[in-house]
């Protein structure tokens, strides 16, 4: 067994703040599908850690990102997502070309020293993984292959197409939890058999059967039906992804489907996200439905588990808690990222709260 991180790192505002800066405004982030961005001058946005997002396709359907921050005054440039041709700010009409130069800015005429050349968007990293699209706030951040590793190999590798799925539906959901709680709750499965019974019938949720393995970037999980017919005569193996810091990438076993989404911080104890799912174009509907069924059942089930822990946690009656193993070794993995991001070995004593600056 070993000990887990302070659980002081999940309800200090500070420990958050840090995690914004240093774990997500240069990590890689699930923004959307590419249904969403199909035609020239389709846009979406986003917040990364504390960076506001833009996602557009442009004039000559090429996926651009930038950071969605006016030039003039620090407006967000555009909001929520639909259709333009120039990306307008709703606060002084500064007009930025779906490529990010600024095209007009009124009454710039009057200002001799007005440099419209120097006052583009800020550009951001776009990429995706089969009809998903990914964005990394840095610039200068390492591409998106590094991220995702092995993963679209292993992902392949158990059957799944991901360029033959097509898009199903968005479900989005709130959390009273910190982030990292719902994190480590999606990287076991030891509470399966006690949390999850109807999961537990479908999914051969015993330890010698139900697989977990770290990545430098992700950890994952595989698992089998309890029999070849318990969930449709598997076409495709069962997997279950988190890519560090925060994005879930599930693929039950059965007909061809993927569910992916983040888990997005919006306080020391709330969390937003959204799970999109994808089937192949063939899917039985009747195996969609008992699928999204028992998967929203098991999110509903995890609500009730994570918002558990974030009032134990909050309750200051002790420390940290234990891991077991290895049961919980994705735990660990995720646990020794976050600290060394946040460049603190966790250890015993009064200043356990405490990050370095």
């Amino acid at each position: 067994m070993t000990e887990t991180l302070p659980y002081s790192w999940y309800i200090d505002p500070d420990v958050l703040a840090q995690e914004r800066a240093r774990l997500f405004s240069s990590a890689w982030q699930y923004a959307g599908h590419s249904g969403e961005l199909a035609e020239p001058g389709s846009y979406l946005t986003l917040q990364v850690g504390e960076v506001p997002l833009v996602v557009v396709r442009d004039r000559e359907g090429i996926l651009r990102a930038f950071v969605n921050v006016c030039r003039h005054r620090g407006a967000e440039v555009v909001r929520g997502r639909g259709s333009c041709t120039t990306l307008q700010c709703h606060y002084h009409a500064w007009t930025y070309g779906l490529d990010g130069k600024l095209r007009a800015a009124p009454r710039s005429e009057a200002d001799p020293g007005f440099d419209r050349d120097a006052l583009g968007l800020k550009p951001a990293q776009v990429d995706s993984w089969g009809p998903l699209i990914f964005v990394n706030a840095d610039a200068a951040a390492p591409p998106l292959a590094e991220t995702l590793g092995e993963l679209p190999e292993i992902v392949s590798r158990a059957g799944l197409d991901l360029d033959a799925l097509e898009f199903h539906e968005r479900f989005s959901f709130s959390l009273d939890a910190n982030w990292k709680i719902a994190v480590e709750n999606y990287l076991e499965c030891y509470h399966c058999a006690v949390a999850h019974p109807s999961f537990s019938e479908v999914i051969d949720v015993r330890p010698d059967r139900y697989l977990l393995e770290p990545h430098p970037t992700f950890g994952s999980h595989y698992a089998s039906p309890r029999t070849p017919s318990a969930n449709g005569n598997a076409e495709v193996a069962g997997q279950f992804h988190l890519i560090w810091p925060n994005i879930k990438v599930n693929v039950m076993p059965g007909r061809a489907n993927l569910s992916v989404g983040p888990l997005v911080p919006t306080g020391t104890d709330s969390t937003d996200g959204f799970l999109d799912y994808f089937f192949g174009p063939d899917c039985d509907p009747d195996w969609i439905a008992d699928y999204l069924k028992l998967d929203y059942q098991v999110g509903d089930e995890d609500r009730v588990l994570v918002e558990s822990v974030q009032r134990g946690m909050r309750s200051g009656a002790f420390e940290r808690g234990q891991l077991m193993l290895p049961a919980e070794e994705l735990i660990g993995e995720f646990q020794r990222w976050v600290a060394g991001r946040l460049d603190q070995t966790p250890s015993r004593g009064n200043d356990s709260s405490q990050v370095r600056e």
